[in-house]
This record gives structure tokens, sequence and C-alpha cells, in this order.
């Protein structure tokens, strides 16, 4: 495995080292110097050639080596692994988990109106307002890179797969498999023309080409949310209107699980 990665590294990357649960096994290449925008553009424009995707890797601000440098925080997966998930059966199980009883729907019910106990189930497609690799490399370059953020490539034939591929756990607390939501992902790259842009310890980024923009059809998308994502919504605006009016024709999503 070893060889089969490096030989698909370019030539010209900075310093940078392979990573993974074994020497011999690298998971990914990992740089050691802040992000160079213009690198991550040009590796996204190759993608299709060489197979490789790049994100930015945002390690904890108190600990830089966590998750991306310590083997213990990383549990691979094949991506085999998504492929057995259909999007619409995950998030339904999801709400339904969330609104499993009446004390829950007494305390989530007003805040997930109109839907309530019943998943709307997937959202339509948006319509783009640009590619999907010209928005990720705008998200890429939108302000100052976080400190301890580092250029990631891995091998990934949709940027959904890479956070399986690495052995990302960012939403352990909401889910403890990963693939299921990775496979909403690969859905909302379908129909909304997302890339996953920056992952960090329990965060996820996400650019997005093709947004809602109408009212009805964001509050239908942020459903999507609050069953990917439920603290977005119950630790952040509040209302699952609320959320709906901050991504109504916004060009990146985030996603934190606490």
């Amino acid at each position: 495995m070893t060889t089969d990665l490096s030989a698909l590294l370019p030539d010209d990357l900075p310093p940078g080292h392979l990573v993974g649960l074994t020497d011999d096994a690298p998971l990914y290449w990992l740089g050691d110097e802040p992000v160079d925008i213009q690198l991550y553009r040009r590796l996204v424009a190759d993608h299709a050639r060489t197979g490789l995707w790049p994100v930015i890797a945002e390690g904890l601000e108190y600990d830089v080596r966590r998750p991306w440098i310590d083997p213990g925080e990383l549990t691979p997966e094949p991506v085999d692994a998504i492929d057995v998930h259909e999007p619409e059966l995950v998030l339904r199980s999801l709400w339904s988990e969330m609104l499993g009883d009446e004390e829950d729907l007494e305390e989530y019910g007003d805040s997930l109106a109109p839907f309530g106990a019943v998943c709307p189930g997937l959202a339509d497609a948006g319509t783009p307002v640009g590619s999907p690799e010209e928005l990720a490399t705008w998200l890429a370059g939108d302000g100052e890179p976080a400190p301890a953020s580092r250029l990631l490539l891995a091998k990934a034939a949709r940027s959904a797969d890479l956070p399986a591929v690495v052995g990302w756990n960012g939403p352990l607390n909401h889910s403890n498999d990963v693939a299921p939501l990775l496979a909403t992902v690969r859905s909302w790259e379908d129909r909304f023309g997302v890339r996953v842009v920056k992952l960090g310890f329990d965060t996820l980024e996400l650019s997005v080409a093709a947004p809602p923009t109408t009212k009805e059809h964001a509050l239908h998308v942020a459903a999507e949310h609050w069953a990917f994502c439920p603290d977005n919504v119950d630790q952040g605006a509040g209302t699952l209107a609320e959320y709906a009016a901050s991504i109504r024709g916004v060009n990146n999503w985030s996603f934190w699980w606490d």
C-alpha cells in the first residue's frame, strides 16, 4: 500500500509525511506546513487524473496532533461500507431514533415545525451557481486558515469517501458508524454539488455549488441537516426555520458534533 499511495503523490509536494495505523499502510499524506491554497486548487483540479482528493485538516487548538497524527484517533472504514446505505433510509432512521418517544417529541417537536415526528425524506436537487470544484477552491481560500490546519491528501474516488478512508470519527457522539452519514454526503454531492473541503476533530465543512434558494426548499434541506447533525439546530439556531434561513442561498455548510 505504501508504494501505491506514494506512486500517486505529486513530486513537488512541500514537506510532509505519510500517516497510517502502521508504517507500511499509510492512509494519507499530511503536510508539515500551513496550507498553501494555490497547491490546494491545483490538487482539486488534478483529482480526476490522480484519484487523490485534498482536504484542509484542522487539528485541535490545544493539540495539533489530534486527530491527524495520532493513530489512536483513526478508525478507517472500507469505502464499500458506504455503498450499502440508502441516504433516505439513513435520515429517516436517525430522525426516528431522536424522536423515539413522546418525551423526545415534546422536547424537539416545536423546533422542527412543520415536520414534527415525520421525517420529510430527501429534498429536491438544487440549481448550480458554479462548478463544485470552483466552489471548493473558493471555500478553501475564504478567510485565514486555522493555525493548526494542514493539507491532507488521500486516495478517494469522491470527496465524500475521504473521511472513511482516513478514519475520521467526527460524529462519534451522534453516530458510532460514520459510513451512513457519508452516504448522505454522497447524496448531497449528487443533489447539491457539495465537496468535502475541511475536516476537524469533530467538524466538517462542505462547499455547496447548488444551495437551496427558496424558503420551502431550504426548510426541507434543513430537516436533512438536523438528522445528520442535530447540534447545528439544537445548540445553534434553535429552530429548523431559523436554521433554514441561515443556509438559504449559502455556498458552504458547516457541521459540528458536541
